[in-house]
């Protein structure tokens, strides 16, 4: 494993995720809907960790194993940016609500695991 860049990369997830849920607090559905410039900010973010994923799996790659989905969460990186025409809010809202806080307490223990807490 080549630490430091894993570790940055683990960083950028862990940093993302929290700006989601930061721009989400005491969020609706409807709020996310009705706010162009929230859904542009979460979107964005999840660009970021599903970049950051892929760029840490090709470093190390028994990552995709250790992290739920990792396919999926890099598929949908790819999704927002090659069919941003296509994305649906809901999916996207169901994905921070039904997935992120999973990826956050993975990464965290990645992060321990690699010498740096949270």
């Amino acid at each position: 494993m080549k630490q430091p860049e894993i570790l940055a990369f683990l960083s950028d997830i862990s940093r993302a995720s929290d700006l989601i849920r930061g721009f989400t607090s005491g969020k609706t559905l409807a709020d996310y809907l009705a706010d162009p410039m929230l859904r542009s900010a979460v979107e964005r973010q999840f660009e970021i960790i599903g970049e950051a994923l892929r760029r840490a799996i090709a470093l190390d790659p028994s990552l995709g194993e250790r992290i739920a989905d990792a396919a999926r969460i890099i598929a949908f990186r790819n999704r927002l940016i090659h069919g941003y025409a296509t994305v649906s809010d809901e999916v996207v809202w169901g994905v921070l609500e039904g997935s992120l806080e999973r990826l956050q307490r993975e990464v965290r223990s990645l992060r321990t695991d690699t010498g740096k807490p949270g």
